[in-house]
């Protein structure tokens, strides 16, 4: 079974690796995103959303239902940590309560 993993894991990373050759330079004028979206932005922003901070504008008015979904799945992560770090602990005092009961 972990050498299915293993070949699983390396063909992703392969996958990987072909895509990103397929990205555009980092701070390439001539990407998509500095193409259509940015300058929309840019210019668009403040007259559309009355914020004077344009990541604000972008994060909270733009892409505000996207920006909540990832707070959610951030809240809902760490809420399940919790719950399973509490559950290991309490099994822990459940465990060492019966030992004692039983010396």
């Amino acid at each position: 079974m972990k050498w299915w993993t293993l070949i699983v894991v390396l063909a992703f990373a392969g996958v990987v690796l072909l895509a990103e050759n397929d990205l555009p330079e980092r701070g390439d004028n001539a990407a998509p995103a500095n193409q259509h979206v940015s300058p929309y932005y840019v210019e668009h922003a403040f007259h559309e959303t009355h914020t004077p901070n344009m990541v604000t504008a972008v994060l909270a008015d733009y892409r505000g239902y996207d920006t909540l979904g990832e707070t959610t799945v951030i809240f809902t992560a760490g809420i399940a940590c919790l719950l399973i770090l509490r559950r290991d602990r309490r099994e822990e005092d459940e465990d060492e309560d019966d030992h004692e009961k039983s010396s």
